[in-house]
């Protein structure tokens, strides 16, 4: 068997980094690709892009038939996860239950090799329902004793992003005026998610393990400037303008009350001003990943033929 023609399942790939993946495992020859996920919508906008590949809706939180494609799969890329919610709940069932379902399911099969993917939030100060559930859901992993390798990224950008900079680049579309919490200098760590992806591939090809790796963006940015960044990228017209931190706090509280499932929750702002600073390693050198420049990174994220228009659902 190629490399290529290795057998990759992809739980909860019909999200951000999923949706990349499997358009960069598709160029680089890759055919034999699993999704499982259960955000409907999502799936569709990948089965559109790809309707050669098999892609299962699946809510990975229930035991179900689903498990059968680990049968004869020789790579498992865990994705799934829970991002943003006012509750615990959805915390839990999508970064706790269903990563024990999926690692039964890689255990029960022998898979081989899996790419875990956690989050620099779990060396983060923040203490919110998605750090707490994510550094739970590494060690789960980590205890599990299975042939993987961990990798931790910071914030992610790219094509695909219903959250972070995508949802803030379509406000910023839609509104004149633009705020920004305090003095906007908070220092972030943005990676793009099209370098990540080919660090996963490289994993996939070289079979790294038994290692943690905490994969951030090689270039400090304060959130002023990425928002900046963006509005230069896109071409809009919202002026920039900074509020008082406690006023944009209570706005996203109220905002909370009348939408179930916020692009932007008080707790994400709080993360944003903790001061996290996450460790730099050479990882173009460990993964022979040529970085993208960030400037590049928001042009290509906000300015492809093909997939930059395209938005994912929350």
């Amino acid at each position: 068997m190629t490399t290529t023609q290795q057998k990759i399942i992809l739980p909860g790939g019909a999200g951000l980094v999923g949706q990349n993946l499997v358009a960069l495992l598709k160029r680089k020859g890759y055919t034999n690709l699993v999704v499982l996920d259960k955000h409907k919508a999502n799936l569709e906008v990948l089965r559109r892009f790809h309707p050669d590949i098999v892609i299962e809706y699946a809510d990975l939180a229930e035991r179900g038939e689903w498990v059968n494609h680990f049968d004869g799969a020789n790579a498992v890329v865990m994705l799934q996860a829970q991002i943003g919610d006012p509750q615990l709940e959805p915390f839990i069932r999508n970064n706790v239950t269903s990563t024990k379902h999926v690692l039964a399911a890689i255990q029960q099969h022998d898979v081989p090799y899996t790419v875990h993917i956690s989050s620099s939030v779990v060396e983060s100060v923040a203490d919110d329902h998605y750090t707490n559930t994510k550094k739970e859901q590494e060690k789960i992993v980590l205890d599990s004793g299975i042939n993987c390798v961990v990798l931790r990224p910071t914030l992610m950008f790219g094509w695909f992003d219903r959250k972070h900079l995508g949802w803030l680049s379509r406000f910023m579309q839609k509104v004149p005026v633009f705020p920004i919490p305090g003095n906007g200098r908070y220092m972030r760590q943005p990676l793009y998610v099209g370098d990540f992806c080919s660090i996963i591939v490289s994993c996939l090809e070289s079979r790294i393990n038994n290692q943690v790796f905490n994969i951030t963006g090689l270039e400090k940015v304060d959130y002023i400037d990425i928002i900046r960044q963006i509005k230069n990228a896109t071409n809009a017209k919202a002026a920039v303008v900074k509020i008082p931190y406690s006023l944009f706090y209570g706005l996203l509280k109220t905002w909370a009350l009348f939408d179930k499932n916020p692009p932007f929750t008080a707790d994400q702002l709080q993360a944003l001003v903790a001061h996290d600073e996450f460790e730099v390693i050479d990882w173009p050198g460990i993964f022979n990943v040529k970085a993208t420049p960030f400037a590049k990174a928001i042009d290509q994220t906000f300015n492809d033929p093909t997939y930059s228009k395209v938005v994912l659902e929350f």
